[in-house]
């Protein structure tokens, strides 16, 4: 019978398989199986089948483990071990809510497992099922509540679920049972108080949680971190002059920390004089040589007035130092130092940079290199003045020169590599982190391994300006696969952390990976797959020849020649590359080849990210939600996420998705000049829909009522080209419309977005890239003189930008569009 009870020697092997999968020696606990399994009388045993299931899948072998797993089920549906084995397993695919449902059915056959309790609370903490997992802890209290994890698991629940008061009683219940003498420091102890104190704090008993801290301090190992709580529950609870105190030990302790100036100026209650403080402060600075203090002060840089004073004193100090040594003609007394005017100088390049005055601050900084050649910040400066510039080739170089200067220096390689990638130099950059990454593997490869996400968002970035959709896809699906191994490492610390009582770190832990994907890294992933997704389902690959075709329709004969050459080459050193590796392996001493041999089988199967075959998706909009999702979760106050979920649902045909989309945008920003273009869009598809459902067409009448107020589409763009004269970016929205609606009126819509005169408020690099490749992909039809003309206009007014220079009017129109794309991305922020 396939439920039988096992024979005493059957059962000890059984006992000896469930100890190998523990083990994680899975061969050894696949020969057990088999001396159970080979007995004719045990050869259906449930419990078995299920077991060698489970290890077959930590092998890889999922196909075959699901088989035996489901097989062992059918055998023996009243054993709790087959549906926790069917549990573990659903685990392992990510499939948490079916592994839910498996220890629950599991519970329902023995409903005191422990094991099965603890596991199904792991499961309801990684799905955030709080309540569930509160309900699960107090099982676990009830069954062990001398365990020290049953108190501290149950308080935790009630504190994630906000309960505070409960969770204040659990805590100090269990403190009440730990033999501390008072006299005793005990790290885990002092933990547990601090984590005490944290929930307190949090339910806003400000004074409780001073006391408290008072209290226990002694028995505290974090002495700083009590100094701190003091600090900001004196502030809380009023008590001002005590604060100030603290907050200046702690300032002595660590004058770099910012915040604990920040508690003594809420406690001194400061109003200061600026520029009298300013003038000692930059003074002070600049004397003793501070390259950071440029970084010190940006902050202040949305204040009009501060900015004028910083610049009055700061060129006073310069004309002063050059004349005469001192900070003014005035003084007298021992003299500054020639270092004093090249910080001076070092300090207005990054001002006059900041302000957008590139010629100035190109004048300053060049100023300071020729008094001292051998600084690196200056070169790194100068290269970061040229990127704003939009040259970035020239950013490069200079970066590349700074960075020779000090080739161990990693920030720097650093820098010089992500330069290089925004100047679509991809090669050179995998070369430039080859001196820092492992020996005996590719850059690109080590770079994966070590998640390194910056160089990553970069090459998706490059790669997507080049149109190697393929090679962009595979790193947009890499970045995916480490915010999801970030999510799944969070497993461990589940019962790690209650067992070492790092309970304030557990909670951050999980308040982090809640929101996890709202990092930067993942939305310039998530964004760029999205565009690349949209742009292969309108223009698909549908073959490599086509698109070598398309790659090479503005290539000269020469260049086709050499581009088909190159690739040859490529494919040729893929194989020999391919063939070493195999050689390497083969050649691996016995015991390291058996140690990857274990590493391959007990990491599982993942699908290999091929370019071709990911540029090549058959269904890019369903694979464009899947990375839209989390955007839409955790990133809902970003306007771009619901324009983005609109481009999608426009193209699926979705129009109450559509809708959804452009009503939470018009929420955030109603005058974002891309909602204007999706608005028009969804418009004027609506009314193109003449058989949409009665309740559909009723919903969309109503709400489109609302946006545009009863204004045709032409008087509400208009109205909206009217309202954003002086915005450049809006211009072009508006103009784009325009020939959308209307396509006898191109020269009207391309004077209107080409214009360059005084009032336009916003002609700084990236917006004028915007409206160069606008004429250029076909947004206003055809219009290669009027590119032209722009073009040269735009040379006038940025000279050193690279998308501008006269050279690029000899490239195709395909060709050119391409480069200001490579311009484009990069020129607005410095990370």
């Amino acid at each position: 019978m396939p439920n039988v009870q096992l024979p005493p020697k059957e059962n000890n092997l059984f006992k000896r398989i469930l100890k190998c999968y523990e083990q994680k020696q899975y061969k050894n606990g696949l020969k057990f199986c088999k001396m159970i399994l080979s007995n004719p009388k045990f050869a259906e045993h449930g419990e078995t089948l299920a077991m060698k299931g489970l290890t077959l899948n930590c092998l890889g072998k999922k196909e075959e483990a699901y088989e035996f797993v489901r097989k062992g089920l059918r055998n023996n549906v009243k054993s709790h071990v087959c549906w926790h084995v069917y549990g573990l397993l659903q685990r392992s695919d990510k499939r948490y809510d079916e592994a839910i449902k498996c220890y629950r059915n599991a519970l329902k056959l023995d409903k005191d497992n422990l094991q099965i309790l603890r596991d199904l609370s792991l499961l309801q903490i990684q799905m955030r099922d709080l309540e569930g997992y509160r309900e699960t802890r107090y099982q676990l209290l009830q069954l062990r509540p001398t365990q020290r994890a049953s108190w501290i698991g149950y308080a935790v629940a009630h504190h994630l679920l906000k309960d505070y008061e409960m969770a204040l009683k659990l805590l100090e219940e269990f403190r009440q049972t730990q033999q501390v003498p008072p006299s005793k420091i005990d790290y885990e102890y002092s933990e547990l108080i601090l984590y005490q104190n944290q929930v307190m704090r949090e339910a806003d008993l400000f004074q409780e949680s001073l006391e408290h801290i008072e209290t226990y301090e002694k028995q505290i190992c974090d002495k700083l971190l009590v100094e701190e709580i003091k600090g900001e529950m004196l502030l809380k609870v009023g008590r001002l002059k005590e604060a100030s105190e603290v907050f200046k030990n702690l300032i002595d302790r660590n004058a770099e920390n910012w915040c604990y100036y920040e508690g003594l100026e809420k406690a001194l209650q400061l109003s200061e004089k600026f520029r009298e403080l300013m003038d000692k402060f930059l003074r002070v600075n600049f004397s003793k040589g501070c390259p950071p203090l440029f970084t010190t002060l940006k902050s202040l840089y949305y204040n009009t007035e501060k900015i004028s004073i910083i610049q009055e004193l700061v060129t006073n100090y310069e004309t002063s130092l050059k004349t005469c040594d001192f900070f003014s003609p005035y003084e007298n007394g021992e003299k500054e130092p020639p270092t004093t005017l090249l910080w001076v100088q070092y300090f207005l390049a990054q001002h006059f940079d900041k302000l957008g005055q590139y010629s100035l601050a190109l004048d300053y900084i060049n100023a300071a290199i020729a008094s001292t050649p051998t600084l690196i910040e200056l070169f790194y400066m100068k290269a970061k003045i040229y990127k704003h510039m939009g040259n970035l080739r020239e950013a490069v170089k200079w970066m590349d020169e700074a960075q020779s200067l000090d080739t161990a220096d990693r920030f720097i390689n650093s820098k010089c590599a992500k330069y290089m990638l925004r100047a679509n130099m991809i090669k050179e950059a995998e070369e430039m982190c080859s001196k820092f990454t492992r020996e005996g593997t590719s850059a690109m490869e080590n770079l994966n391994e070590m998640q390194c996400m910056w160089f990553q968002t970069e090459c998706i970035s490059a790669y997507q300006r080049l149109g190697r959709y393929g090679d962009a896809l595979q790193k947009c699906h890499e970045v995916e696969r480490h915010f999801s191994e970030i999510t799944d490492d969070q497993f461990d610390f589940h019962t790690y952390c209650m067992r070492k009582m790092t309970l304030r770190a557990y909670v951050d832990l999980l308040r982090l990976e809640d929101i996890l994907r709202r990092h930067g890294f993942y939305i310039k992933a998530a964004r760029s797959a999205i565009e690349i997704y949209l742009k292969l389902y309108d223009n698909p690959l549908t073959s490599e020849s086509k698109q070598q075709e398309r790659n090479s329709e503005n290539l000269s004969a020469k260049e086709l020649k050499k581009m088909l050459s190159k690739q040859r080459r490529a494919q040729k050193k893929a194989k020999v590359e391919e063939v070493r590796k195999h050689v390497e392996r083969e050649h691996q001493p016995k015991n390291q080849k058996k140690k990857q041999d274990e590493e391959e089988e007990t990491s599982g199967f993942k699908e290999e990210l091929l370019p071709e075959k990911l540029e090549r998706i058959e269904n890019p909009l369903e694979e464009a939600i899947k990375f839209l999702i989390p955007l839409k979760n955790l990133v809902a106050d970003n306007i771009d996420t619901h324009l983005l979920a609109f481009e999608i649902y426009f193209r699926k045909g979705k129009f109450l998705l559509m809708l959804q989309s452009v009503k939470r945008a018009f929420a955030i920003n109603r005058n974002n000049p891309w909602l204007h273009e999706c608005l028009i869009k969804f418009s004027k598809s609506v009314s193109n829909h003449s058989n949409l459902p009665d309740i559909v067409s009723k919903v969309l009448s109503q709400e489109m009522q609302k946006i545009f107020v009863n204004k045709d589409l032409e008087s509400f763009n208009e109205d909206f080209l009217t309202h954003n004269a002086t915005s450049l970016q809006h211009l072009l929205s508006g103009a784009k419309m325009m020939y959308f609606l209307d396509k006898s009126r191109q020269e009207k819509a391309i004077a209107i977005a080409t214009r360059l005169d005084e009032a336009i408020k916003d002609k700084n690099v990236k917006t004028l890239i915007k409206v160069s490749e606008a004429l250029l992909d076909g947004s206003f039809g055809s219009c290669n003189s009027q590119y032209e003309e722009y073009r040269m206009a735009c040379h006038r007014l940025l000279p050193f930008t690279s998308a501008f220079l006269p050279a690029l009017s000899e490239v195709g129109s395909h060709g050119a569009a391409r480069n200001h794309t490579a311009n484009c991305d990069v020129l607005a922020n410095e990370t």
